[in-house]
């Protein structure tokens, strides 16, 4: 073999070889990718669960359904910046609304979202006992001013027990700082715990 020939299959091999550890380079990043997305998936729901343990601690124990709300209210204003939370509770006629600026409910302004639940969308919202964007709400019959909905980032989460519907929790704010899918799924992992709360106030309070 003559020195061109050897030149030539040497050449041959080192583009083998740094073809095989480009691929081995494309591999390890996948891999280091796999591993940060589930570290950072790992600590998400380390999260969660914190937030949802601290949050049963704090009401733990109410029977005033009043302070229980303001609690959850408070609570859950503190994992969402800036944003607007009300309660939606279900009656044998109606339902009652739940809000807060302080440990007692505020009134009702006009220009709150709030006003624009009459008694047909919440039940329509509490039938379909699921979260609810604001397409949802506006196909379950709400109507409200166009141009300022548009400017809202908006959802519903059930309160349930056993199947049934206690009503639901209402949480907006300003669509420049859209509601999260983690933010969303923060609030929706206390509910069950809310849930049952709210149902033992409501018993207390009707014994």
């Amino acid at each position: 073999m003559d020195h061109k020939q050897r030149h030539k299959r040497l050449r041959l091999l080192i583009g083998e070889l740094n073809k095989e550890r480009r691929k081995q380079a494309r591999k390890i990043d996948i891999l280091c990718n796999d591993l940060i997305a589930a570290q950072r998936d790992f600590i998400k729901r380390l999260n969660t669960i914190s937030f949802t343990a601290d949050f049963c601690e704090s009401i733990i124990g109410t029977d005033d359904l009043n302070m229980l709300l303001y609690t959850a209210s408070t609570l859950i204003k503190e994992k969402i910046a800036n944003a607007n939370v009300s309660f939606f509770l279900r009656q044998a006629e109606g339902f009652e609304l739940h809000m807060f600026e302080s440990d007692q409910p505020i009134a009702l302004e006009k220009q709150r979202l709030e006003n624009w639940f009459i008694a047909e969308v919440v039940d329509n919202i509490c039938k379909s006992n699921r979260l609810c964007t604001v397409d949802d709400m506006f196909a379950m019959g709400l109507q409200g001013n166009l141009s300022r909905l548009n400017k809202i980032s908006a959802v519903t989460i059930p309160l349930g027990l056993f199947g049934s519907s206690l009503g639901f929790i209402l949480i907006y704010r300003s669509s420049k700082n859209k509601l999260t899918a983690d933010e969303i799924n923060d609030i929706y992992a206390i509910t069950c715990g809310l849930s049952r709360a709210i149902a033992s106030c409501q018993a207390v309070h009707s014994s």
